[in-house]
C-alpha cells in the first residue's frame, strides 16, 4: 500500500514502505514543546483491529494524530488511503448528514455518489441523510462523522473514541462494522477508554501509560496492564451484566 506514512526517528517518510502497514519508528513526540511521548514506536498491519487504550493524559490521541502525520515534524500522508477521525469532531455548519458524509470524497475531487451511500448506509444514518446534523442526537452525529470516514473509503482508518456519545447497543453495532472493515483488509485503529468494548472487538490492544507503551498483546493478555494502568484490580465480576443480541456478556 503505497502512500502510507512511515515515520522514522528524523520525521521523514521511510524509504522502505512495508505493503499494508502504518508504522511508527521509534521516535520523540512533543507537543508545545512537552515530550508527550518520549519513546513512540508503532506498527499495524492489514487485518488488524488495534484498540489504544490508557488512562486520560496518557499519550493515546497523540500517538494516533502522529500516525496520521499531524504533529509537527511528522510525514505528511495521502488522505485518499488515510482517514482520521479526531475525538469529538462536530460540523460547525449546519450540514445535512448526507453532506457531512459527502466530505469524504474531498481527498478524491470526485462527486462519486455510491461510496456515500454505501458509508451512511453502513453507519445506520441513512434514514437521516436530509437531516441537520446539528439537529440530531449525539449519537447520531457521531455516527455522521464516522460516515464521512467511511465514504473516503480508506485503507487505514485512524479513530479517535469513535463511539462516545453512543448508546452500549449502538457502540458493539459500531465496532462490529469496525472488526468487518478490518477483517476485509484494511488497517483500523482505534483509542477506546471502554475496555470492554476493545476485549470483545479488537485483534490487539495496546496500552499507554505516562506516554509509554507498557502492554501490546491479544486484549485478554494486555487486560492485567490495562487494569494496571488503569488503578485498578483484574477480577471476576459475578453481577449481571447486559446481553448482546448473540447472547454474549457486554464485557466479558
Amino acid at each position: 500500500m503505497s502512500g502510507v506514512p512511515v515515520l522514522s526517528s528524523s520525521g521523514a517518510i521511510s524509504g522502505a514502505q512495508q505493503a499494508g502497514a502504518i508504522r511508527l519508528t521509534p521516535t520523540t513526540i512533543s507537543v508545545n514543546g512537552r515530550v508527550v511521548l518520549p519513546d513512540a514506536a508503532f506498527t499495524a498491519q492489514r487485518g488488524e483491529l488495534v484498540a489504544i487504550c490508557g488512562p486520560n493524559g496518557a499519550g493515546k490521541s497523540t500517538l494516533l494524530r502522529a500516525l496520521a502525520g499531524l504533529l509537527p515534524g511528522t510525514p505528511r500522508r495521502d488522505p485518499r488511503r488515510v482517514a482520521w477521525l479526531p475525538q469529538g469532531a462536530r460540523s460547525a455548519w449546519g450540514l445535512t448528514v448526507a453532506q457531512v458524509a459527502a466530505l469524504g470524497r474531498i481527498p478524491h475531487r470526485d462527486r462519486a455518489t455510491l461510496p456515500i451511500r454505501r458509508a451512511l448506509q453502513r453507519c445506520a444514518v441513512e434514514a437521516l441523510h436530509d437531516q441537520r446534523v446539528d439537529r440530531i442526537s449525539g449519537g447520531e452525529a457521531r455516527r455522521a462523522m464516522l460516515a464521512r470516514v467511511f465514504a473516503t473509503e480508506p485503507e487505514v482508518l485512524l479513530l479517535d473514541e469513535p463511539t462516545a456519545d453512543l448508546d452500549p447497543a449502538a457502540a458493539h453495532a459500531i465496532m462490529r462494522l469496525l472488526r468487518e472493515t478490518a477483517d476485509a483488509g484494511s488497517v483500523v485503529i482505534v483509542v477506546l477508554h471502554a475496555i470492554e468494548l476493545a476485549v470483545r472487538h479488537a485483534t490487539r490492544m495496546v496500552v499507554l501509560q505516562d506516554g509509554r507503551i507498557v502492554a501490546d498483546a491479544s486484549p485478554e493478555a494486555a487486560l492485567p496492564a490495562a487494569a494496571a494502568a488503569f488503578g485498578m484490580r483484574l477480577g471476576l465480576d459475578p453481577e449481571r451484566r447486559f446481553l448482546l443480541p448473540d447472547g454474549d456478556v457486554v464485557g466479558s
